[in-house]
């Protein structure tokens, strides 16, 4: 008998899978300085790449797996995904392009946020690499939608400080005028 449940992850899946998982399929490969994800074409199932991958590094640095979306994940809320919550509220380049995606039919992420994720997806990381704070925020379970937004807005105060503390030494630096003696009529 087939389960509400099972029904689910047979049409449901993650664009951010265990490559472990017996359905899983390479989505892409990370790539680039950014490490954003360059979409494979096709799917090709991760049994068939996982031997491939060289002994000390983790699969899921250099490539994005999908795999059935289901309901023990630590991300599940009820249907929902508290994942694609978090990335959905990071900020994202709006004039980026979708990206061709073969798992769009039937990927969770873009049943539940649509272009939002998808936007956003190339830049998410199976494995947080150090220093990389959002991405730490993002995939903790934990984090709040108000924690994330909170930690946005703060980096985006520094930034800001930080640009106008350039933008003032800079002018402190340019030459100025030298000023003329005014003369008085005696």
């Amino acid at each position: 008998m087939i389960t509400a449940d099972r029904s689910e992850q047979e049409s449901t899946w993650c664009p951010s899978g265990r490559p472990d998982a017996p359905e899983a399929v390479v989505l892409g490969v990370r790539s680039g300085q950014g490490g954003e994800v360059v979409y494979l074409a096709d799917p090709v199932p991760a049994r068939d790449v996982l031997p491939l991958v060289p002994e000390g590094v983790e699969p899921t640095r250099v490539l994005r797996f999908a795999s059935h979306c289901v309901s023990a994940c630590l991300h599940r809320r009820g249907n929902d995904c508290t994942l694609v919550e978090r990335v959905a509220a990071t900020p994202a380049d709006e004039d980026r392009n979708v990206p061709r995606c073969h798992l769009r039919a039937h990927c969770k992420w873009w049943a539940q946020v649509g272009v939002d994720g998808c936007r956003r997806c190339p830049a998410v990381a199976t494995t947080v690499v150090e220093g990389d704070d959002l991405g730490a925020l993002v995939a903790d379970p934990a984090t709040t939608r108000e924690q994330l937004d909170a930690w946005i807005a703060e980096k985006d105060a520094n930034e800001a400080g930080e640009a106008s503390e350039v933008q003032e030494a800079h002018e402190a630096d340019e030459p100025r005028p030298a000023a003329t003696p005014s003369r008085s009529s005696a």
